[in-house]
């Protein structure tokens, strides 16, 4: 797909999630190319979706061989958001096909949420709420001893960009952020005032528990049975990274005995999160529907950079995100 290219391009979106598409359907008509959205529920509407295409717009439906394999040589994928593990990168970089992401369009918003929740869970908010509405009242120091914020550690297990907003957020109330990565600056943490530690020593240390990072298969299920035992009891947990970092069951056993204290998930494995998981009914989760980067702002944000994207890979120009 050059810049001289005359032949008619195709634009596809394969799963939105918005309201509207102004700024990709804008980004296509300025290219004169042909623009279409799809519903595509699995593998195989993707794959009739993205034949001939040029550029598709993808958000979670999965992007496989196959699917790829059909699109136009040259053909760009960009994904909605930061992560791309529902795309075949592998098989993307054997066919030639471009895979892009936006990794800057909501790390303020995704920062908000993570915060938020581990502030509700520190303060026990979600427990006390199912207390005064199923048994009228009770005495805020019948649970589990509750530590000032400013007595609290919280440990980051990732720390790019969202982490290090995260931090910067919770040590405004006076908690002490500690990290475990091993591709971080160690320069960047010690100027956040961010304490780098092994994961085992913040799994022991930490009274809450924050996931940044992305899926793959090293970092599938880093929370589970070996790491749940190793963590503080009644320790917090938060995930608004991916699903795939969190063994569900583990932890639901987990909630249900009071080894951990508390969870808020805003991403599971699979999504949504199945309607008989024990994770729906207990008193000390939070649950929220893949909404840690919405905003009116980011959302408008996410699609304006992803329709900068394909417009510059219709026109044959370099990306600015490229993945592969």
């Amino acid at each position: 797909m050059t810049a001289g290219d005359s032949r008619s391009k195709r634009v596809v979106v394969t799963d939105p999630r918005f309201e509207g598409l102004v700024h990709e359907r804008a980004a296509a008509e300025r290219a004169g190319a042909l623009f279409q959205v799809f519903d595509c529920q699995d593998a195989g509407d993707v794959a009739e979706a993205l034949h001939d295409a040029d550029v598709a717009f993808v958000n979670l439906v999965p992007v496989n061989e196959a699917a790829l394999a059909g699109m136009r040589g040259g053909g760009v994928v960009v994904r909605y958001g930061i992560g791309t593990d529902n795309v075949d990168l592998d098989a993307a970089r054997r066919l030639g096909i471009r895979v892009a992401n936006v990794p800057d369009y909501g790390s303020d918003t995704v920062a908000d949420h993570a915060s938020a929740s581990m502030l509700a869970l520190l303060r026990r908010l979600p427990v006390f709420d199912d207390a005064i509405r199923r048994e009228g009242w009770i005495n805020p120091d019948r649970e589990r001893p509750l530590p000032a914020l400013s007595a609290s550690t919280v440990g980051l297990i990732g720390v790019g960009r969202i982490g290090l907003l995260v931090a910067r957020r919770l040590q405004a109330f006076g908690i002490r952020v500690v990290a475990s990565d091993p591709f971080a600056d160690p320069r960047k943490l010690q100027a956040a005032g961010i304490e780098r530690v092994e994961l085992d020593a913040l799994l022991a240390e930490a009274h809450g528990v924050s996931l940044h990072l992305p899926a793959t298969s090293a970092t599938r299920h880093i929370i589970g049975r070996r790491s749940i035992a190793r963590m503080r009891p009644g320790a917090m947990l938060v995930n608004t990274a991916r699903g795939a970092l969190v063994d569900e069951a583990a932890l639901a056993e987990a909630l249900r005995d009071g080894r951990l204290g508390g969870a808020a998930l805003d991403v599971f494995d699979p999504e949504p999160l199945d309607p008989g998981s024990p994770l729906r009914t207990m008193r000390n989760v939070i649950l929220t529907p893949h909404a840690a980067f919405y905003c009116v702002e980011s959302l408008d944000a996410l699609q304006r950079l992803a329709s900068e994207e394909a417009a510059r890979a219709l026109a044959g120009q370099p990306l600015r995100s490229a993945v592969t």
